[in-house]
C-alpha cells in the first residue's frame, strides 16, 4: 500500500515539475504566453513561484531565478515525503 502511495506522490510531483518546466520554456516566447495552455499552466505555477519571488526578485527585470528555487524545493519536499512514508 505504501509503495502505491509513494508512486502516486512521485507522479504528482513529476507532473507539477513538468508544469514548471513548461512555464519556464513558455516564458522565453512572449507570443506563446497568451495561449490558453500557458494561461492554465501560469494559473497553477505562478502562486508557487511567487513565494520564491518574494525572496529573490527578478535580476535586472528579466532573469528570474524563482523556477530554479522552485525545482529545488519540490525535490526536497518530494524526497522528504517519500522518506517518511516508505
Amino acid at each position: 500500500m505504501s509503495l502505491l502511495f509513494a508512486n502516486i506522490i512521485h507522479w504528482v510531483f513529476l507532473i507539477y515539475t513538468l508544469f514548471l518546466l513548461t512555464r519556464v520554456i513558455g516564458s522565453w516566447f512572449p507570443a506563446f504566453s497568451r495561449h490558453q495552455i500557458m494561461r492554465f499552466v501560469a494559473f497553477y505555477t505562478d502562486p508557487y513561484l511567487n513565494l520564491f519571488r518574494r525572496f529573490i526578485p527578478p535580476i535586472g527585470g528579466v532573469l528570474d531565478l524563482s523556477p530554479l528555487l522552485g525545482f529545488f524545493a519540490l525535490q526536497i519536499v518530494e524526497n522528504l515525503i517519500l522518506f517518511l512514508i516508505v
